[in-house]
């Protein structure tokens, strides 16, 4: 059975979907922006969506929205530090969004489960960090570019997807991370045009691997609203429900 190891838990799959839930403890994300922005606010925003049904709650504190505000490390650790300690408290299975081995550090020792990896490149720091706290790792084909733009795939977006897993499952596993431990995400709406996000997603079974967990992140993404004709997120909930 294919499964899914991480800090201090595992999750099998069968035929029943796992559903993680998003928490943006940001004032700029493309959806929610602010919405969440407070300890208190995320902290109950969190445990309405375990009770929703989510299995597992993914904390971002930087916005990848296309256009977004950089911000440093510190900062991103500061809007994740009491969010974290509130939820550490309760039962809730914690991804923590980050790119930066310092945060996913910090998050770990902090109660995370998981990191979330939207960085599309096998960095060995933060492999580092994955072994030593036997984490749980999501990684996101992005090509290393900011959300929002695209990129040429003289071989099709499916080529190049799996290519990106192979070398990143490869370099995986000779570091020592198990594959039980790793979470593969195409990453519609990174690096793609329209037309990619639609021939990717006609095609997931050729990029979904049967001992591998395997993650689509659907939810309201521009494309959706370009093909549904929908500017605003929140507008968006019905070409999402048909996407998934």
């Amino acid at each position: 059975m294919k499964m899914f190891i991480f800090r201090n838990g595992i999750i099998e799959f069968d035929k029943t979907p796992v559903v993680m839930g998003i928490l943006n403890v940001t004032p700029d994300s493309f959806s929610d922006g602010g919405e969440f922005f407070g300890a208190e606010k995320a902290t109950d925003h969190a445990i309405s969506m375990k009770n929703d049904g989510a299995d597992i709650i993914d904390i971002g504190a930087v916005s990848t929205r296309p256009g977004s505000t950089s911000v440093s490390v510190c900062e991103e650790i500061e809007r994740l530090a009491p969010v974290l300690h509130n939820l550490a408290k309760t039962d809730i299975i914690i991804s923590v969004d980050t790119f930066n081995p310092e945060t996913a550090e910090f998050a770990l020792k902090n109660g995370a489960n998981i990191i979330n990896d939207v960085s599309g490149k096998f960095n060995p720091s933060m492999a580092a960090v994955i072994k030593n706290y036997n984490a749980g790792w999501v990684m996101t084909h992005t090509c290393n570019v900011p959300s929002g733009e695209s990129v040429e795939y003289p071989y099709g977006v499916v080529s190049a997807v799996n290519a990106f897993f192979d070398s990143f499952v490869a370099d995986c596993e000779k570091y020592g991370i198990e594959k039980e431990q790793l979470c593969l995400d195409a990453g519609f709406g990174f690096a793609k045009n329209t037309k990619d996000n639609v021939d990717l997603l006609k095609n997931l079974e050729k990029v979904i691997r049967p001992d591998i967990a395997f993650m689509t992140a659907l939810s309201r993404k521009r494309f959706i609203g370009e093909l549904t004709k929908t500017e605003k997120p929140t507008d968006r909930v019905a070409g999402t429900v048909v996407a998934d």
